[in-house]
């Protein structure tokens, strides 16, 4: 690089920067010369800036940090520059226990009980594995935790299930008891995104069939002919919507978060659009009570069901997974 105090000839120095105007849009840190302004060594300063690029035309290039107003740089003075991966939003950097805790609100009559930073969980009425295991995604803290685990199912389901990371400790030391995967499924992903974001995505996406008219709201009737309609059953901040009788899906809303389970179609009714015609309606529920992000739980190996919630926005936040004593014990 020319080592003289114009700007111009450090700039030109550089001419395989990955910046241009196909950058717009995208979050770059771009280094740029300081016209008239000495470094610490003596020859021209330099300052990066971090933020989305705005704009790349006419010599120059405009970017937006987080914080303060836009940076309008002259292309010439940019010493050298890149895309950048987006900052993680702030959904991302709540951990898994947290994640976790936050899904509790799908189950209306879900009994829980602290030991120490896990969470034994149990549902009277449900058969559910995320309702019926103790959260154990950390340490927690207490000297018999493993033996408090199995006493408190002992009582209730007859079987203690722990919902763990894999590779994590808490993973090694049900293993070290004998545990095994609780069956034959894949790990299971915790996926999130916004509720706007997903709206959006709902938006673009054509489905075969189109949104039924006939919508029926806690029990009023329909008010068109058309036999399919969409009935919401509300109870508290948990709803289960239904289209006709062919597909239904659970939301529950709390802290600004709305999650999503049972998401179910008939076989004899499925490529038609009816799963994003009940995400719709979630999402919308969701949405009318302030929620901002989304989240759903879905086995990795379920290919269809995974591609659905990825064209809606939807990313992986966290993989986990069962372990029970074998059956045999």
């Amino acid at each position: 690089m020319p080592s003289g105090d114009d700007p111009h000839d450090v700039a030109a120095g550089v001419a395989g920067h990955l910046l241009g105007p196909h950058v717009v849009g995208l979050r770059v840190v771009v280094r740029r010369v300081l016209r008239g302004e000495t470094g610490p060594s003596g020859g021209p300063a330099m300052t990066d800036v971090l933020g989305t690029c705005l704009a790349w035309a006419d010599g120059t290039c405009v970017v937006q940090p987080a914080e303060g107003p836009p940076v309008t740089i002259a292309t010439a003075d940019i010493v050298s520059g890149k895309p950048v991966p987006p900052r993680p939003s702030t959904r991302h950097r709540v951990g898994p226990q947290e994640a976790q805790r936050r899904a509790l609100a799908l189950w209306s009559d879900l009994v829980t009980m602290p030991l120490g930073d896990w969470l034994l969980r149990h549902s009277p009425t449900s058969t559910a594995r995320r309702a019926n295991s103790v959260l154990a995604m950390g340490p927690s803290g207490v000297a018999d935790d493993y033996e408090r685990v199995v006493d408190f199912y002992a009582g209730r389901t007859g079987r203690p299930i722990a919902a763990v990371l894999p590779g994590s400790a808490e993973d090694e030391l049900f293993r070290g008891h004998g545990w095994v995967a609780e069956s034959n499924d894949d790990d299971t992903l915790f996926q999130i995104t916004g509720v706007s974001a997903a709206r959006r995505a709902l938006s673009r996406l054509a489905a075969p069939a189109p949104r039924p008219s006939a919508v029926e709201v806690r029990g009023a009737p329909a008010t068109s002919l058309d036999t399919t309609a969409i009935t919401y059953d509300e109870a508290g901040d948990l709803v289960t919507v239904r289209v006709g009788d062919v597909a239904t899906g659970v939301a529950a809303y709390a802290e600004d978060w709305v999650g999503f389970r049972g998401i179910h179609v008939d076989p004899a009714h499925r490529r038609q659009g009816l799963a994003l015609v009940v995400m719709d309606a979630l999402l919308e529920w969701g949405a009318e009570r302030g929620a901002t992000t989304a989240y759903l739980q879905v086995l990795a190996d379920n290919a269809p069901a995974v591609g659905l919630y990825e064209r809606l926005g939807f990313t992986t936040h966290h993989a986990y997974r069962y372990l029970a004593p074998p059956r045999s014990a």
